[in-house]
């Protein structure tokens, strides 16, 4: 829809507009070249040297009168009828002078010649007077101008400053210390409402129950309840954690202020305090308000020893006045601070406490029917074919987070619209799914048909070794197609789990091995293109012994580190004994999980080889047809 209203035009910038700004400092230079005019004298005083004023004017009698300024400086007068003719002709008789100047370096030597000339040409003595003049506005300026230019710089770098970071008006100076909180009231709203946030039903509830506080106080406060001082989202990113404060915005009718924690961090001491201050005062004046700090962790985190290595005099200071201006609220001013950030365990204590934050709102990643929703609010806008199925889409992205499926509806358009589509077919929205998750297709990176082999036997170890076990996802297809950085992948359905158990591990770590248990078995030795798998067969088994307490011999400990307090740590929680069995333990079992995973190969070697062959001949195959070299998929686990 058109937009109707006036919008301010930019003027352009002219010289006149440049000399108005710097007018203090041609005014100056004006002041400057005054000074100097009146010190020294008119500027129609000619500098001559002294062989010229002993030849031209000395001898020749010409000489009035001498004015030694300051001891450095003779200026010299004609004799009034000497002037308007001869050497003087360009001379007015009415310029009463000074007529030359010149620098002496000593008045002593300067008066030895000119007496040693008067005697020998027998001239007539020659009047001279010495003067001192002092230029008081000169001296002024030739102190304090080097602070001015200072000064001037100064303001010069804070303008660019200022305007590069989107200030109207340019950079004010006084306002360096106050807060660039962006407002949105009456006359500028968010447009994002909790219709646009789908797939956080829960926390939804709780911040509406935030957003009605505000609105209707005496509902809560006639019972003697207090509203929440505080409240902080926590979650990791892309889960909707801004979406969800802008949408606060655009519901709650009241004044939100929305800031950036980094904002408040400066290399200039105190600023950030400052700011905070400045922050508070203007949310108190419009109360009822929301303040709303993303990524608060710039700020918040924790003060104890364990951050020591990364302590900040100008972030602490900040935190400070932060949890100063929090916990001095007075009871129901009307005012609420919202937070989020991804990095819950790096804040400190003192700031999540109730009386600062009252409420903890935790954003997981969605499950399946939260994914069809967040697809459905994303596929608003889009040209979509009618075969387009949001529930598909939504279970073939499993782990994927609100941020993830928008990059894929938007990759899904690019896609068709290269392919000059008319509408949006599942074909594309499934590329660009691969293409997220693997990287784009490199159908033009060249490989030798040895590698290539290897690389189908790899693949088709993955797929053999996930078919035939009960506890892996389901297999959807298998590709040899090169993408981002790896030459190949096997794709699945992950099915969503929210515990583990022993065995689903050991499950994983054998389908994990396939690919480099399928080279063993076939080609006798084995390459480097494990390596992905390996990494994530090390991480499985080693969070299996030392996290989850799942190895027998390792017992119901945990080593997990909930707080990240050893991660800053050069100690391990454990001893050096612990340590070496944590290994040993790891290094058995991802040792029997390998030789279980090539069991399963060597009896299913003619399967292995029947799906290495399509995919040479393919590159690409699907369910269906690996249904037709597996058969149905067993229900049971192979031993």
């Amino acid at each position: 829809m058109a937009n109707n209203d006036p919008q301010p035009s930019k003027k352009p910038s002219s010289p006149g507009n440049f000399f108005q700004g710097w007018w203090w400092v041609y005014l100056l230079i004006a002041i400057l070249l005054i000074s100097q005019w009146w010190m020294w004298g008119t500027p129609a005083a000619k500098e001559t040297t002294w062989l010229d004023f002993q030849n031209n004017m000395l001898v020749q009698n010409d000489v009035s009168s001498i004015v030694v300024l300051n001891q450095e400086r003779a200026e010299i007068y004609i004799k009034p009828e000497r002037l308007g003719s001869g050497a003087y002709q360009e001379i007015p008789k009415e310029n009463e002078g000074p007529h030359f100047f010149m620098n002496i370096g000593s008045v002593e030597q300067f008066e030895t010649k000119l007496e040693e000339v008067t005697l020998a040409q027998e001239l007539d003595p020659i009047p001279v007077k010495y003067q001192k003049r002092t230029n008081l506005l000169a001296e002024i300026l030739a102190w304090t101008l080097p602070f001015l230019i200072i000064i001037a710089v100064w303001v010069f770098i804070l303008r660019r400053v200022g305007r590069g970071g989107g200030g109207a008006g340019g950079f004010n100076p006084f306002d360096f210390g106050k807060s660039g909180a962006q407002v949105f009231d009456d006359t500028n709203t968010s447009k994002v409402t909790f219709q646009d946030v789908a797939g956080l039903d829960e926390a939804k509830v709780e911040v509406m129950e935030i957003v009605d506080f505000l609105k209707n106080p005496e509902t809560y406060t006639r019972l003697g309840a207090k509203i929440p001082k505080g409240v902080i989202l926590v979650g990791p990113p892309g889960a909707g954690k801004t979406l969800m404060a802008k949408a606060v915005a655009g519901e709650a009718k009241v004044p939100f202020f929305s800031i950036s924690g980094s904002e408040f961090v400066e290399m200039f001491v105190g600023v950030g305090a400052s700011r905070v201050r400045d922050l508070f005062r203007k949310a108190k004046e419009k109360a009822p308000s929301i303040i709303f700090i993303d990524e608060i962790d710039a700020i918040g985190r924790s003060r104890s020893k364990t951050f020591s290595m990364q302590s900040n005099d100008e972030r602490e200071s900040t935190l400070n006045q932060l949890l100063t201006e929090m916990d001095g609220f007075g009871t129901n001013v009307g005012v609420i601070v919202m937070a989020a950030t991804n990095r819950a365990d790096m804040l400190d204590k003192a700031l999540l406490r109730p009386g600062r934050f009252d409420r903890h709102i935790y954003l997981e990643l969605p499950n399946v029917d939260e994914r069809k929703a967040i697809f459905l609010v994303h596929m608003r806008p889009l040209k979509l074919h009618s075969a387009t199925d949001a529930q598909t889409l939504a279970a073939q992205t499993p782990g994927f987070s609100g941020a993830d499926i928008a990059n894929i509806c938007n990759e899904a358009a690019l896609i068709a619209a290269r392919r000059k589509k008319d509408l949006i077919e599942m074909e594309d929205f499934t590329e660009a799914i691969d293409r997220i998750i693997a990287g784009l297709e490199k159908k033009t990176k060249i490989i030798s048909g040895e590698e290539k082999n290897i690389v189908a036997y790899h693949e088709a170890g993955h797929a053999t070794v996930s078919w035939f076990l009960k506890h892996t996802d389901s297999l959807m297809k298998v590709s040899i197609v090169p993408r981002g950085k790896s030459l190949g992948a096997a794709w699945y359905l992950p099915e969503e789990h929210h515990i583990f158990t022993r065995q689903q591990f050991l499950d994983r770590i054998c389908a994990a091995l396939g690919g480099r248990a399928a080279e063993d078995v076939v080609f006798n030795e084995v390459s480097s293109g494990a390596l992905d798998d390996l990494e994530k067969v090390t991480k499985q088994a080693f969070t299996m012994v030392a996290f989850y307490g799942l190895d027998p011999e390792m017992g119901n400990i945990s080593y997990y580190d909930s707080n990240g307090e050893y991660e800053q740590s050069l100690q391990k929680p454990y001893s050096e004994a612990t340590a070496q069995l944590i290994d040993r333990v790891v290094r058995e079992l991802v040792a029997s999980s390998y030789a279980r995973t090539k069991q399963i190969l060597i009896e299913h070697r003619k399967e292995l080889e029947e799906l290495a062959r399509l995919l040479l001949q393919k590159e690409v195959v699907v369910r269906e047809e690996l249904e037709q070299i597996f058969g149905p998929r067993p229900q049971k686990t192979v031993s």
